[in-house]
């Protein structure tokens, strides 16, 4: 073989290494981009289907999501977080949420502001219950949920990004008998199912009450069931916290006659003076068919959370997301509590640590951040 020939060969030799080279290249970038615009998925914990936290949950997924493939916002498409799958999960409710946040279970969830406290803090609220102690010639009685947390430890990697509306207090009885929390004694009640944060907050009501579970016909039934039971005449009256209006309780008042029974007086002043993060409330006349009085009751904040370690970013990018135009639009167009979701209380009543990244946006847009959670602890 001679020079030129083999100059030919280490030439071609050149340009088809160099051929591979760039094949290569634009392969690797396409899998690249491929995985640059595969979805990241976000589950936000939420309670059962026909509860206020699941609608809400809803939306704000949808408000915060914007798939891969997704039109620009500017030109009607997704406004949420590049890339962003969002998705609504159901779960039993604040209690059940907390601990799975807290395991990275969940990426976020709804929580009251009561049960956040109590899980970042480890402690729970003497009264809310009896624990798993038996009325006299009745089964164990169903385990506190804030006093399970209090047993695992604290969660102190809860970190909130927002409140985003109260939960009121409910009371439903058909029993036309039954206009206050004492005549309760010996009906039968719902007051939620066992571990959730309705039972711990009916406790709560219950005590200030100077009442308890052995006074009354006590049943731990799922809200669905609550309900159905409700309608069937197989209760008289049951307890829920949830933003008003509360579908469960609406599709029973629209089934049979039902009236709200109110949280009031010194029972309600000592709920507000022994526990910080329960206020006062108002349900308004006709916010349930037929249910025209307004009813006082109190509430907590319902906090959207997340697990620390979601990046800065991220939770930087869903803050923005949930407090855009066109959220507000959404939110007041959907299920009627998401009118109450609003910048100007989104750092009220917070019972835990602000995210960073939620800090940052709230900081840019001018707003100031409440006092550290762990000053309100001590």
């Amino acid at each position: 073989m001679n020079d030129n020939s083999r100059k030919r060969r280490i030439g071609n030799r050149g340009i088809r290494s160099a051929a591979l080279f760039i094949v290569c290249a634009l392969v690797l970038g396409e899998r690249t981009a491929a995985a640059d615009d595969s979805p990241h998925f976000f589950r936000i914990g939420t309670a059962a289907t026909t509860g206020t936290y699941f609608q809400i949950g809803a939306e704000v997924a949808n408000a915060i999501s914007k798939p891969p493939g997704s039109r620009d916002c500017a030109r009607g498409g997704s406004c949420g977080v590049e890339g962003l799958v969002a998705v609504a999960q159901a779960t039993q409710g604040s209690i059940e949420n907390a601990i799975a946040v807290g395991a990275g279970q969940l990426e976020a969830a709804f929580i009251q502001a009561d049960v956040a406290f109590w899980a970042y803090t480890g402690t729970a609220p003497a009264g809310a219950g009896p624990g798993s102690k038996a009325c006299r010639g009745s089964p164990a009685l169903p385990i506190n949920g804030a006093a399970l947390m209090a047993k695992g430890g604290a969660i102190r990697n809860l970190r909130a990004v927002a409140a985003l509306y109260p939960e009121a207090v409910h009371i439903v009885s058909r029993d036309p008998k039954v206009k206050t929390v004492g005549d309760l004694k010996n009906k039968r009640v719902s007051l939620g199912e066992g571990g959730s944060g309705t039972l711990a907050e009916a406790r709560l009501v219950l005590e200030a009450n100077n009442l308890n579970e052995c006074q009354m016909k006590v049943q731990y039934p799922r809200l669905a069931e609550a309900a159905s039971l409700l309608q069937k005449d197989g209760l008289d009256a049951m307890f829920l916290i949830g933003g008003a209006p509360v579908p469960a309780i609406t599709d029973a008042a629209s089934m049979i006659p039902v009236h709200l029974i109110p949280v009031a007086g010194k029972a309600r002043e000592a709920l507000e003076h022994r526990y910080p993060f329960i206020a006062p409330y108002t349900i308004p006349g006709a916010t349930y068919p037929g249910v025209d009085a307004e009813t006082q009751t109190v509430a907590v904040p319902a906090l959207f959370v997340v697990n620390a370690a979601v990046s800065d970013d991220l939770v930087f990018g869903i803050t923005k997301a949930l407090w855009q135009d066109s959220t507000r639009r959404m939110l007041d167009n959907g299920h009627p509590a998401g009118k109450n979701i609003r910048i100007a209380n989104a750092l009220t009543g917070l019972a835990i640590p602000l995210h960073p990244g939620a800090a940052k946006y709230y900081q840019q847009a001018g707003i100031k951040l409440p006092e550290p959670a762990e000053a309100k602890a001590k």
